[in-house]
């Protein structure tokens, strides 16, 4: 399907756009079922955090008008918005009256093997840190060169998704995805405050584990906690919720939580 750009067919971008020169900008990548985005209030209300915090002028309701229209021609698989700052000259000053560019890609259902939903996937411990930047941590600003440096640590079939850690060694995400930890019955998840991406699916978890009862903590968590889970889990708002078997020499069970919260993702990203 053909990219748009502002609303209108394009293969083609201003040399001096801002998410090219600067990486001034943001995206959602978007599951889309029946022509419908999904969770799509979620990935609206991050972007509209991120537009604020960045000062970036966003016309909201003509981009989720044509973010339904693109999504409803592509009917099913993944629709990628990327919002930039739009055009300026040489330097970083900006002008913030300058229209925030659109721009809708859309691709086929991603496809993964089976066996990463039922079995569960192995991490791979990659080297490569997040920094710490408190003004950007939670976004999905275009800047991903530390998640393009993790994912070139690995290049084999047995592991699935790499762990990313802070400068402190602190669990933070998958390189593509958000973990949880299940102890004692407790779902736990990293506190993003310093870095890493606030994922859609992960606050839709956390909101499905609090109605349903579950107990759910945001905190700190060391490396070293990793052996005292009784569950891991990954999750994201394309596949939903893998099972984690492995880290290194950890291993764990695919757990009763894990199931429970991976059977709702699935019930979304199927609707």
């Amino acid at each position: 399907m053909d990219c748009w750009v502002d609303g209108q067919p394009a293969d083609a971008l201003s040399l001096k756009d801002r998410g090219l020169a600067y990486g001034d900008g943001l995206f959602e990548t978007i599951a889309v079922r029946n022509g419908l985005p999904v969770l799509l209030d979620r990935h609206l209300l991050r972007l509209a955090r991120g537009c604020q915090r960045l000062a970036i002028n966003l016309d909201h309701e003509l981009m989720v008008a044509e973010l339904l229209n693109y999504a409803a021609k592509l009917d099913e698989g993944v629709l990628k918005l990327i919002v930039t700052r739009g055009d300026s000259l040489r330097g970083y000053a900006f002008d913030p009256s300058v229209s925030a560019r659109r721009i809708l890609s859309g691709n086929p259902p991603a496809v993964y093997p089976d066996a990463h939903a039922e079995q569960g996937v192995r991490l791979f411990p990659c080297t490569t840190r997040l920094s710490n930047q408190p003004l950007l941590a939670g976004l999905k600003h275009l800047n991903r060169l530390e998640q393009v440096l993790a994912r070139a640590e690995w290049q084999d079939t047995e592991h699935a998704e790499g762990l990313m850690l802070d400068q402190a060694g602190r669990v933070i995400e998958g390189v593509f995805s958000n973990l949880f930890l299940v102890r004692n019955g407790v779902l736990i998840t990293a506190d993003l405050k310093r870095c890493g991406v606030a994922g859609v699916m992960r606050e839709e978890i956390l909101f499905q584990g609090e109605s349903s009862g579950i107990p759910t903590q945001i905190t700190d968590i060391p490396l070293e906690q990793l052996q005292w889970a009784d569950e891991v889990f990954v999750c994201n708002s394309v596949y939903g919720v893998w099972p984690v078997r492995a880290y290194a020499a950890l291993s764990w069970p695919v757990g009763p939580l894990t199931r429970k919260l991976q059977t709702i993702a699935n019930e979304l990203l199927d609707a």
